[in-house]
């Protein structure tokens, strides 16, 4: 197939020509992707910006039927959050004369979108991102991850069939980070929400804080599984053993720190090791393969490299450590260290990829300090019978998320993380309060 980029309405090829789409289970070449100029990225703002009045004035309802189009359902488009006021006495100032005064807070839209996706979830994503922003009017400008991105070519091109306006929904594919430097810095761009590391993150904060554009990041994880003594954990091991199948641990909200209380510590740790075993890795067209590639050669040998820093920094190995034996594709052997310090790298730093660490602890307030000591905060798990006990340990722990006894998620909570883990909420109406902005307007009764 040969894939294009929606510029203003038209369908065109990259000015630098294309690069090669790697299959990580195979490392065979599955398509070409545009790579574009920083030209055309800075066209691609320029097309949003100048569709944004038309489509900014266009009725919720419009919008929702257009989106409805290319979904089966989008939930809560045509709602606008006004929120209106009784009238306040408001005495006399030196700036104006006393009254009864009414005032309206309502939602309008940012403007427009540069739309950053990741490689884990490219599709999945990018339509939480273009969801909720363009039903609140905003125009988008989507760049996907470069490793993945001919699934979100056919997404727009969905879009793209269905009768968005020219210019409000724009994608701009390449390999390296020069477009979506220039993306972020053009001045026809207003938010920016990107899904990745923390240190792109961090570039984008701080370029778009020199134009004051508004930011919705959500960056890294490195979550912590606080498993108590009373936890049933022919309930929990299952939970943690999926963080090496899941995307073979390519998720920033897995639980990727097991801190287990030291009654059954060993007990714990055991049972992961025992069902590591009976992982098959291998190519993920395989009906029997449980953990698939991870996305690339260059991130293989750097998860790799981290875990033998790990065994180096005296973490001892229950299961995994060392590539699998397969010929071709980027496999790593699903990966469980324990007894590791707090302050080491493989507790620090985050994998993503199927590796699990563990610590112990002895008593609640020692697990609530493990689990807080790092510069994360995306989504933490707690595992007790005691409800009141794991409630009281989830409002202590720094992280945006919490989840009780379960890795499930509910889609209509608000989503984000604190400190290096991100900036903002989405998630349900959370979304649509993400891409909008409050206006106020005040008059006298």
């Amino acid at each position: 197939m040969t894939y294009r980029m929606l510029i203003g309405g038209d369908w065109v090829e990259g000015e630098r020509g294309t690069y090669p789409i790697v299959n990580p289970a195979t490392e065979q070449e599955v398509g070409g992707a545009p790579e574009a100029s920083a030209a055309q990225a800075v066209a691609a703002t320029e097309a949003a910006a100048a569709a944004f009045p038309a489509w900014s004035r266009t009725p919720p309802e419009s919008r929702a039927a257009l989106l409805a189009k290319a979904a089966d359902a989008v939930r809560g488009a045509t709602e606008q959050h006004s929120i209106a006021f009784p009238p306040a006495e408001i005495p006399t100032t030196p700036l104006a004369p006393g009254a009864l005064m009414g005032a309206v807070v309502e939602r309008r839209p940012v403007g427009v979108v540069a739309c950053i996706t990741p490689y884990n979830f490219p599709a999945v994503n990018c339509a939480g991102k273009i969801g909720p922003a363009l039903a609140m009017g905003n125009t988008v400008v989507i760049k996907p991850a470069p490793q993945d991105p001919l699934a979100v070519i056919r997404l727009v091109e969905v879009f793209d069939e269905v009768g968005f306006p020219p210019g409000v929904v724009n994608i701009i594919t390449g390999s390296g980070p020069e477009v979506g430097e220039a993306i972020v810095a053009s001045p026809h761009t207003d938010m920016v929400s990107f899904t990745g590391s923390t240190g792109v993150g961090q570039a984008i904060g701080s370029v778009a804080g020199g134009g004051m554009k508004r930011l919705l990041l959500e960056l890294g994880g490195k979550g912590a599984a606080l498993v108590f003594d009373d936890a049933d954990l022919k309930k929990v091991i299952p939970q943690l053993v999926s963080t090496w199948a899941f995307h073979s641990g390519q998720i920033c909200t897995a639980p990727t720190r097991v801190i287990a209380h030291r009654d059954v510590y060993e007990h714990l740790l055991a049972g992961m090791a025992q069902a590591a075993g009976h992982l098959k890795v291998g190519d993920p067209t395989e009906k029997d393969t449980v953990v698939g590639p991870v996305i690339t050669e260059t991130h293989r040998d750097r998860v790799q490299s981290m875990i033998d820093a790990g065994k180096a920094a005296g973490a001892s190995v229950r299961a995994g450590g060392d590539l699998p034996d397969i010929d071709t594709g980027y496999y790593i052997a699903p990966t469980l260290l324990a007894d590791c310090k707090p302050d080491a790298d493989a507790v620090q730093q985050e994998f993503f990829g199927p590796v699990v660490v563990a610590l112990p602890f002895d008593d609640e307030d020692e697990a609530v300090a493990l689990a807080n000591d790092t510069e994360f905060g995306l989504y933490d798990y707690v595992f007790s019978s005691d409800s009141g006990r794991a409630m009281r340990v989830a409002r202590q722990l720094r992280s945006g998320n919490v989840g009780l006894n379960t890795l499930q998620r509910h889609h209509e909570a608000a989503f984000g993380g604190m400190k290096q883990s991100g900036v903002g909420r989405d998630g349900g109406s959370f979304g649509l309060h993400a891409y909008s902005e409050m206006q106020s307007i005040i008059w006298p009764s």
